[in-house]
């Protein structure tokens, strides 16, 4: 019974191995010779023998190198490859947004990207046509990225301040809701001449120039008014001059600044309408006016 198992488990093995042979004999390569084999992407490769190693046919070795060459200085970081005046050139046409990004990629990145020449064109683009720069942003030795960054971030504010209310001349005219005697006496009506102009201080109180008909010479105080809800959220946020009905506050796309009511509304003159000085510089021009 034994020897005829052991018969039998023979014969199937020499049908396996006779099997194998038919096997290599179709495909025309044997694990020990060369030949032509077929890779998946339907190249015809060829075998260089036992080690099994296989190159594409018609390949030569120069072209080979070449190909690593190219492979290699793709992959080389183009700060490298153009150097750092070229690349400044280069993200000088990116916009803000994309440069900051381009200060994550790498400590020499970062040395380019941050670079006063480079944003310096940026904030003038930036503050092209704003009525309004922000201080914070004019900080004598501020680097000019943080700068813009500053700017960005104040531009976005709609929450006035009394440095705000005391930074900028503000121009002031009667709404039509005025009674009629009000406006008989507002320039911004009769188109006699210039807007009425008013000044705030950092003590409190409002004033304008001499001979406003409207002013009078008397006193007047300002405040302002931020209510908030819950998670810092602001409910009501005014400004209110003496005891005159509230104005609520309104800030533009220039980013300048609008105050109104039914009755009058005051607006902020941009800065390069006051002869490109800020309005403390300027305090002087009006007797009423002490340093703000």
């Amino acid at each position: 019974m034994a020897e005829a198992m052991d018969q039998e488990l023979e014969q199937q093995r020499k049908k396996r191995k006779k099997g194998a042979e038919e096997i290599e004999g179709v495909v025309g390569v044997s694990s020990d010779e060369g030949g032509d084999d077929v890779d998946r992407g339907g190249e015809v490769m060829e075998t260089t023998g036992k080690t099994g190693e296989k190159k594409r046919k018609g390949e030569t070795k120069p072209e080979k190198e070449e190909a690593e060459t190219e492979g290699v200085e793709l992959l080389q970081d183009p700060l490298v490859v153009f150097g750092s005046e070229i690349m400044m050139i280069i993200l000088n046409y990116l916009d803000a947004r994309s440069v900051a990004l381009s200060l994550l990629v790498s400590r020499g990145w970062h040395g380019v990207a941050s670079s006063d020449r480079l944003w310096s064109t940026k904030c003038e683009e930036l503050w092209l046509g704003k009525a309004h720069i922000p201080r914070s942003s004019q900080v004598r030795g501020l680097s000019k990225s943080t700068a813009y960054s500053l700017s960005v971030m104040d531009g976005k504010r709609d929450r006035i301040t009394k440095y705000d209310l005391c930074d900028h001349v503000w121009e002031f005219h009667f709404n039509e809701a005025a009674p009629e005697y009000w406006r008989n006496l507002d320039p911004y009506w009769k188109r006699t001449g210039p807007p009425m102009r008013r000044y705030f201080h950092l003590d409190g109180s409002q004033t304008a120039e001499p001979g406003d008909e409207v002013w009078g010479g008397h006193e007047s105080c300002y405040s302002i008014v931020t209510s908030f809800v819950g998670e810092g959220k602001i409910r009501e946020h005014y400004v209110r001059i003496n005891r005159w009905p509230r104005m609520s506050v309104l800030r533009k796309q220039d980013w300048s600044w609008e105050m109104s009511n039914y009755l009058f509304c005051y607006s902020s003159i941009p800065d390069a309408d006051n002869g490109g000085t800020d309005f403390p510089a300027k305090l002087g021009a009006c007797p009423y006016i002490g340093q703000c």
